[in-house]
């Protein structure tokens, strides 16, 4: 349930970057018989799924070896291996007809700030299953 609610959360904070920071863009294809307003959330919900999967499985590795730079950034890298995450889902889906095109690295940078800022919001307002087994005890 926990990786649903995270897709849901990175789908939305993924639509919202899409509609503020120029650059980032979701590749659909509007030639189907479905409306544009379904495709689009279906291929949100494909990018989200995917980003959240880099997140889960990539980002970690990429955190232990770049710890380093953790530490002498004082944190701040994260946003760089953000930067990075959206780009290796960008590159991921770019594979397909349809996706994520982001146009470079500091556009990157600037989305995940904003990708970051909306998950944060998203995970405090929406319910995760760690706090409902933490009041259960």
């Amino acid at each position: 349930m926990r990786f649903v609610i995270k897709v849901l959360i990175n789908g939305i904070a993924l639509w919202l970057t899409s509609l503020w920071v120029s650059g980032v863009d979701f590749i659909t294809d509007h030639d189907l018989t479905t409306s544009p307003v379904l495709n689009t959330v279906i291929v949100v919900a494909i990018v989200a799924a995917v980003f959240t999967l880099v997140n889960a499985i990539v980002k970690p590795i990429v955190k232990v070896v770049s710890f380093l730079f953790y530490i002498l950034t004082l944190g701040l890298f994260f946003l760089v291996v953000n930067a990075l995450m959206l780009l290796l889902t960008s590159w991921i889906t770019g594979f397909t007809d349809y996706g994520l095109r982001v146009d470079g690295f500091w556009t990157a940078v600037l989305a995940a700030l904003i990708i970051s800022i909306i998950s944060l919001i998203l995970t405090v307002i929406l319910p995760d299953g760690r706090r409902r087994e933490r009041s259960n005890r």
